[in-house]
């Protein structure tokens, strides 16, 4: 097996998670600047840009390659880049494990899906494009249609839609900084929305049960516990020894701040977190079931609690906080 994107949360969740049960697993980073994600692991590496290298020679051995890497991001920037680390990249490796005959595990995101509710949570019904769109939810879309395209030519190949990752070697950090965030100061501030909170480490198990057989179905949810952002803030406090104290915030003031970091985006010349995009995100419900996934591979989604303690307890040990 052969992970993608090993130098991130779930890329190197899954490799720690397969290497700690014996199976064969070769690491593929983006450049030399990787390999410090991977200590404590004696694992093959290799070194390549998914979007501009050759593939087919580094893939043709691997049986199945699980594809992690991404560039993440919530706004409406940097389109150009977006789509030559997610469209292009996924574009050129699906046809490479075409090619080799390869079996591809592309992972995506529950944003190229049909948004829903805690009372009535989303499932694996793909949306189209929308006017809310983020530069990476649409490069996202895009490297789909890539897969699917190459599974009309005669890609094997699964796409899973995990939910908001949290958990021990984020090592950028990515997902965790909103932990970060959140443990910082007096109190902490909360928009009006909610996500599903998930492991990454029960999404790398899942992953990996995905790469030991071909399962039944083409598309997996793999999401986590739903829960409005005050009450994941209040348990974020709660892990990092700080008294939960969380203030709602109206969707109206989150909507005003969005806009004033656009316009500082524009003066600064870089998009900041928050965004009119994130901003706007961040006031609705995001909610997804996991069931078909629990049915048919045997995902086991774990509290966010969790996932919150592990990513805050080994931000500690490493400095982060």
């Amino acid at each position: 097996m052969m992970v993608t994107g090993a130098a991130g949360l779930l890329g190197n969740s899954l490799v720690r998670v397969a290497a700690a049960r014996g199976v064969a697993v070769t690491a593929w980073l983006r450049s030399r600047a990787g390999e410090r994600t991977l200590a404590g692991l004696e694992l093959p590496v290799v070194l390549a840009d998914l979007a501009s290298d050759e593939l087919e020679k580094r893939v043709e051995s691997a049986g199945v390659v699980v594809h992690c890497a991404a560039r993440v991001g919530i706004g409406r920037t940097d389109q150009a880049g977006f789509h030559r680390d997610n469209v292009l990249a996924t574009q050129r490796l699906a046809s490479a494990c075409r090619a080799v005959g390869a079996r591809l595990i592309h992972v995506s995101t529950v944003d190229t899906l049909v948004w829903g509710t805690r009372e009535k949570p989303g499932g694996e019904t793909p949306a189209g494009p929308q006017a809310s769109d983020t530069a990476y939810a649409t490069s996202k879309r895009l490297a789909e249609a890539a897969v699917l395209a190459e599974i009309d030519r005669g890609l094997d190949a699964t796409i899973v839609h995990p939910g908001f990752l949290l958990g021990p070697w984020d090592w950028k950090p990515s997902s965790g900084r909103m932990i970060l965030a959140a443990a910082r100061g007096p109190f902490t501030v909360a928009p009006p929305g909610g996500n599903d909170f998930c492991h990454a480490g029960a999404v790398a198990e899942a992953l990996l049960a995905l790469a030991d057989r071909r399962p039944p179905s083409d598309r997996y949810v793999l999401s986590g516990e739903a829960l409005t952002y005050a009450e994941a803030f209040g348990l974020m406090r709660q892990v990092a020894g700080r008294p939960a104290r969380v203030i709602p915030a109206p969707a109206a003031a989150v909507v005003a701040a969005g806009y004033a970091g656009d316009l500082w985006g524009r003066l600064s010349g870089r998009e900041p977190a928050l965004n009119s995009a994130a901003a706007a995100i961040a006031c609705q419900p995001h909610h997804f079931s996991s069931a078909r996934a629990i049915a048919e591979i045997g995902y086991r989604p774990r509290p966010a609690i969790e996932a919150m303690r592990e990513a805050w307890t080994w931000f500690v040990e490493r400095g982060y906080a």
